[in-house]
């Protein structure tokens, strides 16, 4: 549900604006978000994540460097005993928050799609199921229903 002057669907639009757009511009690729999966799982190295993901050396080297660029992963410098510099990549803090974009399409993509039953997100504390929901501020559980967007209006600096 859309509030204030953002109901008026015909007074504005959200081209260029719209945050699931830049995310799109920013992650969009599919090898993107494996990579992503790879790094939470602890995957740093170059070669790792191109066999762990099944993507080419360019790909890799493309979707690794625009992970680098939007803040998701750094590239940390190590050396091998007798072998040249290379750079790994590691999650940010950045990187960490997007995981529940990862784990949502993970939880939708196992409840919705054929014979993806075999893993699950689980809390390692208690051993429960896990799920990514939709939270407010307060803590409260939104249903999707309950859900609404508004413009936020910055006031001016002094």
């Amino acid at each position: 549900m859309l509030q204030g002057v953002l109901a008026d669907r015909d007074a504005w639009s959200p081209v260029g604006e719209c945050p699931i757009e830049k995310t799109m511009s920013a992650v969009g690729a599919k090898s993107s978000m494996l990579i992503m999966r790879e790094a939470y799982y602890g995957t740093t190295r170059f070669d790792d994540f191109a066999k762990r993901v099944g993507i080419t050396k360019a790909a890799t080297s493309a979707r690794l460097s625009e992970l680098v660029n939007v803040g998701l992963l750094t590239k940390r410098r190590y050396q091998e005993p007798g072998q040249r510099a290379r750079d790994e990549y590691v999650l940010t803090d950045v990187g960490v928050d997007f995981m529940p974009v990862v784990f949502a399409m993970f939880q939708w993509g196992r409840e919705h799609l054929p014979n993806n039953r075999k893993l699950e997100l689980t809390h390692l504390d208690c051993g429960a199921d896990a799920r990514v929901e939709v939270l407010c501020d307060n803590g409260h559980r939104v249903p999707l229903d309950e859900l609404g967007m508004k413009l936020v209006r910055r006031s001016r600096a002094r």
